[in-house]
């Protein structure tokens, strides 16, 4: 299937913004928040705080996704706010390496910052989806943007990986210094700008709204009446509520993998190695899971992803009670190939999916909704895990809570109309 010049704009951003998923949010921030900035805090309190600044970013993303998705809506204005967006995390980002040894506080800060900037060009990059491609073709090119972006995303990834070891190398430490870090921080901020370019230059706004001449009281306006008539939209109501609960679990293992990780005992080389293999394998996966799709239907295909995480879940709750650091690491990368095998899918099926079911002259708006419900999700998910191992000292029961948010999220989708008729 040949791609337009929109549809591999758009599946170049996924490149870009990947970087920061895995190069900052799942692996080398949490270590060096651990091990640099938060040295000399327990670490499971460390955990903790880790835990809930990830809610507080969610939060802000969340109360603002609504109004800002419906004032995307408006002819222009979707390309503007996913620039000030991306501009944002950029040079949030571009700033984590002033960050000095115990300044834990301002490292949680900047975090959040270059977080609210990724977070909120993910709603008007997921909007413009309808703008770039077909109804029939929108599940491939879903799952092309979460395919390339792993792949895409590595290549980022092992130069911060082998400047962090030469660094380690040169500096003769046990651990990884602060300087690989540094470099590692400003080379994803540098991918991330860089493969932006390309959706701010070649993708344009087809579905919109005409301007209005009070734009923000006009957007106030549309967000109350679209409350008013949900009702209307009943499917599209429960889809949202089945996706809160499960994106919850998604979104909770991909931020607090690694901490959970650090908690085990697991040498910071054995968690890159898991990392690496979730990216690797993940393409192929994603795609796969797209292909799929087209076969059987998105909805079954994430529900296959659901039950995957299931079972994820229930292996890391098991993980603490093996003591032999063998089988535990064999079973960690087991955990990440089961990461690799549904997590791309299970993401971009729920995009085109639900892209499926709106109108698409208010992509922004319902996509706002989408995303409020998903950084909601990722408030009550790291935020349970956090108070449960501050509750019980032990993060194995925080990871044992996501297993019931995965299985509300698959009872509720089983009740949802498949918009493809399948």
């Amino acid at each position: 299937m040949s791609l337009t010049r929109p549809e591999k704009s758009w599946i170049l951003y996924d490149v870009a913004n990947s970087a920061f998923v895995l190069t900052v949010t799942t692996t080398f921030m949490p270590i060096f928040f651990k091990t640099h900035a938060a040295r000399d805090i327990a670490p499971d309190m460390a955990t903790a705080y880790w835990g809930f600044t990830v809610a507080v970013v969610s939060s802000i993303v969340a109360l603002s996704a609504p109004i800002l998705g419906t004032l995307a809506d408006f002819q222009g204005n979707k390309k503007r706010f996913l620039a000030a967006a991306v501009a944002m995390g950029v040079l949030a980002t571009l700033m984590l390496p002033l960050i000095r040894p115990g300044q834990w506080l301002l490292c949680l800060v900047l975090y959040g910052l270059a977080g609210v900037g990724f977070a909120g060009a993910n709603i008007f990059y997921d909007a413009f989806l309808v703008d770039v491609t077909t109804h029939e073709r929108m599940d491939r090119i879903s799952a092309y943007g979460f395919g390339w972006g792993y792949i895409g995303s590595v290549i980022p990834f092992l130069a911060s990986v082998a400047v962090l070891f030469l660094a380690k190398n040169l500096a003769g430490a046990e651990g990884f210094p602060a300087e690989g870090f540094a470099v590692a921080f400003l080379l994803t901020a540098a991918w991330w700008g860089v493969f932006s370019i390309p959706i701010l230059k070649n993708v344009r706004q087809t579905h919109f709204a005409p301007a209005p001449a009070r734009p923000l009281r006009d957007a106030l306006a549309t967000l109350l009446q679209s409350i008013k008539e949900i009702r209307l939209y009943k499917n599209i109501a429960l889809f949202l509520l089945a996706y809160f609960f499960y994106i919850d679990g998604v979104y909770t293992i991909i931020n607090m993998a690694l901490a959970y990780g650090l908690d085990q005992k697991l040498d910071q080389t054995v968690l890159i190695a898991v990392v690496l293999l979730i990216q690797v394998l993940g393409w192929p996966c994603a795609i796969l899971f797209g292909l799929m799709a087209e076969r059987i239907s998105a909805k079954a295909m994430i529900l296959a992803g659901i039950l995957v995480y299931c079972l994820l879940t229930f292996v890391g709750y098991l993980l603490p009670a093996i003591e032999d650091p063998g089988p535990k690491v064999v079973i960690f990368f087991g955990m990440g190939f089961l990461i690799a095998l549904a997590q791309g899918g299970i993401q971009s099926l729920s995009r085109s999916f639900f892209g499926k079911m709106i109108p698409r002259a208010r992509a922004g708006e319902f996509f706002g909704f989408y995303n409020i419900l998903g950084k909601f999700a990722a408030i009550i998910g790291p935020g349970l895990m956090a108070t449960a191992t501050l509750l019980t000292r032990s993060s194995r029961y925080g990871v044992l809570s996501i297993l019931g948010l995965f299985i509300a999220g698959g009872i509720l989708l089983c009740l949802v109309k498949n918009p493809e008729g399948r």
